[in-house]
């Protein structure tokens, strides 16, 4: 057994890199086709370097034991506060 087999026995979903499109979010991490490397962590937003590194690095899926999140349906997380203007430190 090789060690990519073993890694897509472990049913990761299989993601066309064509599907990964600016602002895409998944459930769980996702990973390069190794299985070990992770591309984009889990519910983090895809950025447009993101898309130009698949094609610059000619990558045809990504894998994830997770799925799309629905940006419609996304609830914002409570603990999380986006911030939309850093102040300055005070010097001691």
């Amino acid at each position: 057994m090789t060690a990519m087999s073993s890694v897509l026995d472990k049913k990761y979903l299989k993601i066309p890199c064509s599907e990964i499109q600016l602002g895409a979010r998944f459930s769980a991490p996702v990973f390069f086709e190794d299985g070990k490397n992770m591309f984009l962590a889990e519910g983090k937003t895809a950025k447009q370097y993101h898309i130009n590194a698949l094609k610059r690095w000619k990558i045809p899926y990504l894998l994830s034991f997770g799925h799309k999140i629905d940006s419609e349906n996304l609830a914002l997380d409570e603990n999380f506060d986006d911030v939309s203007e850093v102040e300055e430190l005070e010097e001691i």
